[in-house]
């Protein structure tokens, strides 16, 4: 704490539990990561294909999102949530930013165990373009849909498709593209539920 110029307190809000909450996982994570060696994240913070009978492997499917790769990687995904995520955490609510939060990660680690089974998927990247279509769906009306929501899809959205038949990188596209969805879908919705 400190004080201003009145001499009044200053005091630290915790403003955006849901935020907050899912960055401290994401850097616990990281931190285990490393304990372990590479270890955790094979284990439980990444999505493959592997059998169904493991319980480990239904726990992955909500879990990759908060293992990453290295430093750089979860750095970049945490500016993007610290960034957007507390507006819409005031916006939506924390339960259904929690909701968005939930199915983009659950979609993905679904569609990259069915689809990509060569390919171990990690990192909140999906629920990174869920907040950026998200935030882009500021009012709406029941027959209109926003110009910058349209042109962030384009934008954010072709950009992901061109740089996936275009350019070979060691990115999931697919999860930018799936989260992107997950975050239109159910801002459309809440939205329209709060009419």
């Amino acid at each position: 704490m400190s004080q201003n110029r009145s001499g009044r307190r200053l005091n630290v809000s915790f403003n955006s539990p849901v935020v907050l909450g899912f960055v401290a996982a994401c850097l616990a994570a990281m931190v285990l990561n490393l304990l372990t060696g590479g270890a955790s994240n094979r284990a439980v913070f990444s999505v493959y294909r592997s059998s169904l009978a493991s319980p480990l492997v239904w726990l992955r499917m909500v879990c990759h999102v908060f293992g990453h790769a290295d430093w750089n990687h979860l750095l970049n995904n945490m500016m993007y949530i610290l960034l957007l995520g507390p507006m819409l955490e005031e916006k939506y609510g924390s339960a259904n930013l929690a909701l968005v939060m939930l199915a983009a990660a659950l979609l993905t680690g679904l569609i990259n165990f069915a689809f990509f089974p060569a390919t171990r998927l990690l990192g909140a990247s999906g629920i990174v373009f869920a907040m950026i279509l998200l935030s882009s769906i500021t009012r709406t009306t029941d027959d209109a849909i926003p110009v910058t929501f349209i042109l962030v899809a384009v934008l954010y959205i072709g950009q992901q498709v061109w740089q996936a038949v275009a350019v070979r990188e060691n990115v999931s596209y697919m999860a930018h593209i799936v989260g992107g969805a997950v975050g239109a879908g159910l801002g459309f919705a809440m939205n329209r539920m709060k009419k």
